[in-house]
């Protein structure tokens, strides 16, 4: 059987992994499950119960909760681009005075954390000049 290539997938499972080690223990790491990828009528019949159910088109990929804050990351291949939708929910995010990063690496969600004022037991790779 031959394995489909995720890579987005594969770097926010690492990416949730260090958040869950770097953050204080009662801090929430979540992802919503926000879009359906099964093809056809019955894909679209999930999808439309789904937004039924109060799924947001362009939600983060993950939220972060830790002490009274919230920061929205949504994550991206290296060249990876918003749709018009994600920068949407990033306009209304912001204007509501939340959080919100575009990361594409581990250093980016790191880095995101110290920019938002979160504890962390983690600093993200200093960054050297080209």
């Amino acid at each position: 059987m031959n394995r489909r290539s995720t890579p987005e997938a594969d770097a926010q499972r690492a990416i949730v992994q260090a958040l869950r080690f770097a953050l204080p223990r009662d801090a929430i790491v979540h992802h919503c499950a926000n879009e359906v990828t099964e093809p056809g009528p019955r894909g679209a019949k999930r999808q439309a119960i789904l937004v039924g159910m109060g799924v947001h088109a362009g939600f983060a990929d993950l939220m972060v909760i830790c002490d009274g804050r919230v920061l929205f990351l949504e994550l991206k291949a290296p060249k990876g681009r918003l749709r018009p939708d994600q920068e949407a929910f990033r306009d209304d995010v912001l204007a509501q005075g939340l959080g919100w990063a575009l990361v594409r690496s581990l250093d980016d969600a790191l880095g995101a954390l110290a920019d938002h004022g979160f504890t962390s037991r983690v600093r993200p790779a200093r960054r050297t000049a080209p």
